[in-house]
């Protein structure tokens, strides 16, 4: 009977071994590919699945190869061993991220929640369906693409060196940022900006200044997207490793010493195939484990290790490490309103390229061309929050496909004007999901929850109204909209309302909100981490992303987060050497 069972339990493990190695095989090829697309310029990109059980002696670990970690990590390297952290794959020879073209297809999909997937889809507590990237790179990979600085009074709030933050804007501008050809649409809406008294004509700018300008493009002139992750190419490639598909979990912490604070020492991550893994720092002064997973991801890491509201972690059986009310707290997504104008002439295709903004606190921004007009995107705005489910988005755009091919090329044929509320100055929060605190956590934004916010929706509705009726925008506008765009609009997106008081404005901009995600906040800089971006009550960690930020810089975080990374990569490399002075 021993003997039976034995040769049972033998089998088994077979079969185990034979189901993991088809799974590694089968991933190591997808992977290879990606990297072999990279140009083989990366030569430090590794599946995660091959890095060794436990890794040691890396001065920095950086958690998250965004928009931040990719130029902290290419300025780290210069001088420091480096791993980079990565829980997606790279963006190099996808073309729903590479081809402007692709922008609608790549962001609508909501279902995309799979290892390989670039987008990953979550649903606030508000109801507003949002994304997170899930790909090296980050947000930079997946977004419309504007390129704007901070305004100069932003820099002077966060307290960051003047100088520094230029050459570091410039640092990026020199791989990534691209002034877009403008066009028939674009053109129209710049000129009927500026016809309703959105001045003055700023030009093109990468600079953020009241008015109305043309901006800078992560898209270069053949529509080619480019990203945080191009920054790379100025990594040492002797001092960097970037893992990716690594799924970090939680932050190390040395045992405890009396009368010290809690050190940072390193991560443990899985792989794609399940498999843990464990890094650690070299144990020399300076070493540090820097979150840069955004938003959502540093929030949510500081808390499943333990840094966070001891009365919230306390209570799911999560060991406190330190006790920090403020994590999760004062998250924030500018909230964004599209309205669709169906065009009775050709317009190109084009995302966000020009920007009014205005005097009361709000961006206008436009898009245009068959993905612009949201056919999919769009009707995430047409239905309430409170009644958005993903079986309802999926019914709109089976609709809108089952449509005659002429009536979805007059659909098409159109432009859509977005108002972005700035700041915001409504507040949510960010907290664990109970049920499995490693799954995405709950997030709520508390839209329009201030007053001051919906004036501002309000008075952009009204101003975009009176774009549409400007001489610029005669030739890219109906009289009469046709019964075919009539009957058919709402598989498409919002028209302009045709009541403009104060009570139909204030449900409308509610009913009708969406994201254009540059959520925000929830590490914020006086409450979690101190203005050099380390955790307030512990060593060796920092988080240095958006997170960090009380308000959204700019008309487009992107730039300024890249800039982030690259100013903090040399802040740091500055302290390091003074201290060995």
């Amino acid at each position: 009977m021993a003997t039976g069972i034995r040769l049972r339990i033998m089998r088994l493990l077979v079969a185990i071994n034979l189901v993991i190695l088809s799974r590694l095989s089968q991933y190591s090829a997808n992977a290879a590919v990606s990297i072999r697309l990279a140009g083989g310029d990366y030569p430090f990109l590794k599946n995660a699945s091959a890095a060794p059980p436990v890794a040691t002696d890396f001065d920095y670990i950086i958690v998250g190869g965004g928009t931040a970690g990719c130029p902290l990590a290419a300025t780290l390297s210069l001088n420091y061993s480096v791993l980079l952290l990565e829980r997606g794959n790279t963006p190099y020879g996808n073309p729903d991220i590479e081809s402007a073209a692709n922008f609608g297809k790549l962001i609508s999909n909501i279902q995309g929640n799979t290892w390989f997937s670039p987008v990953q889809s979550f649903q606030s507590q508000d109801g507003v369906f949002n994304r997170r990237a899930r790909v090296l790179g980050g947000g930079s990979s997946i977004n419309a693409g504007f390129y704007s600085r901070a305004s100069d009074d932003y820099v002077s709030r966060a307290g960051w060196d003047a100088g520094m933050v230029a050459s570091a804007y410039e640092w990026v501008e020199s791989v990534v940022a691209f002034f877009p050809r403008l066009q028939q649409w674009q053109t129209a809406v710049r000129d009927a900006l500026l016809e309703v008294g959105v001045g003055p004509d700023n030009g093109r700018t990468y600079k953020h200044a009241s008015g109305t300008k043309v901006g800078g493009s992560i898209f270069d002139e053949a529509g080619k997207r480019h990203t945080a992750a191009d920054l790379l190419q100025f990594a040492n490639p002797n001092n960097i490793t970037v893992l990716l598909f690594a799924n970090v979990h939680r932050i190390l912490f040395a045992p405890p010493v009396p009368g010290s604070p809690p050190r940072a020492i390193g991560v443990v991550f899985s792989d794609v195939l399940g498999f843990q893994h464990q890094a650690s720092l070299r144990q020399v002064e300076g070493s540090e484990v820097i979150l840069a997973a955004g938003a959502i991801g540093s929030p949510h890491l500081l808390m499943t290790s333990g840094i966070g509201d001891a009365d919230v972690l306390g209570p799911l059986g999560i060991p406190i490490v330190v006790n920090l009310t403020g994590v999760g707290k004062d998250m924030a997504d500018n909230p964004a309103n599209a309205i669709y104008v169906p065009s009775p002439n050709p317009v190109e295709v084009s995302l966000i390229e020009t920007v009014g903004i205005t005097n009361f606190g709000s961006f206008i921004e436009t898009a245009s061309g068959s993905q612009a007009s949201l056919s999919q995107v769009g009707s995430l705005g047409i239905m309430a929050p409170w009644f958005r489910s993903e079986e309802l988005v999926v019914k709109y755009a089976e609709a809108l496909n089952n449509l005659p091919v002429r009536t979805q090329q007059i659909l098409g044929q159109a432009g859509v004007i977005l108002q972005k509320v700035d700041g915001p100055s409504s507040k949510g929060n960010l907290t664990l999901n109970q049920s499995n605190i490693e799954d995405n956590p709950l997030v709520q934004f508390n839209y329009f929850s201030e007053p001051e916010d919906l004036y501002t929706c309000i008075e952009s509705t009204r101003m975009v109204k009176q774009i549409l009726e400007t001489e610029a925008m005669r030739n890219y506008t109906y009289t009469t909209l046709p019964e075919t765009i009539l009957n058919n609009a709402e598989l498409v997106g919002n028209l302009i309302p045709t009541r403009l008081d104060v009570d139909t404005l204030s449900e409308w901009c509610r009913n009708t909100v969406i994201t254009i995600w540059h959520y925000h906040g929830g590490c914020g800089v006086g409450t979690v981490v101190d203005n050099e971006h380390r955790i307030i009550g512990a060593v060796g960690i920092r988080v240095i992303d958006g997170s960090t930020f009380n308000s959204s810089p700019g008309t487009n975080p992107q730039a300024t987060v890249m800039m982030l990374g690259r100013y903090m990569g040399l802040k740091i490399h500055q302290d390091r050497q003074r201290a060995v002075r």
